[in-house]
């Protein structure tokens, strides 16, 4: 596969394709990176075995995410508040709100995650890192 894209380019990736990081019982696979979008955003599905704890809540001070529950029910704060989001739901996370997500059921649980402008994905090799380092 093919990963020296550009914005101009056509991306097409197959169901699994992109880069993967494993994550303990999480695992993030990116799809479009900022170096493929003109640092626009980054595209990443995240996958949560049942019962797995998400990132642990952060926020960032100059970008926006936004969330997709493509299955399962996910859990995700949002602020103070924890939405119970089925497939099919959608979240946006303004700059500086508090977020996190989680799998609370016993089945697997996938979010497609946008985050603008992109950059995030830099992050991804000392994260997979730290989380084989503390399983």
């Amino acid at each position: 596969m093919d990963f020296e894209k550009t914005a101009a380019d056509v991306l097409f990736l197959r169901p699994g394709e992109g880069r993967s990081y494993p994550l303990g019982r999480m695992s993030a696979v990116f799809k479009a990176d900022h170096g493929e979008t003109g640092n626009a955003y980054s595209v990443s599905e995240w996958w949560l075995e049942p019962g797995a704890a998400g990132p642990g809540a952060h926020s960032h001070a100059d970008n926006v995410e936004l969330f997709y529950v493509i299955a399962g029910v996910a859990s995700i704060l949002a602020g103070e508040d924890w939405l119970e989001a089925p497939a099919g739901s959608f979240v946006r996370i303004p700059a500086t709100v508090m977020h996190d997500f989680e799998n609370r059921t016993d089945e697997r649980v996938g979010l497609l995650n946008v985050f603008l402008p992109g950059g995030f994905e830099e992050n991804m090799p000392a994260i997979a890192k730290w989380f084989a380092e503390n399983p």
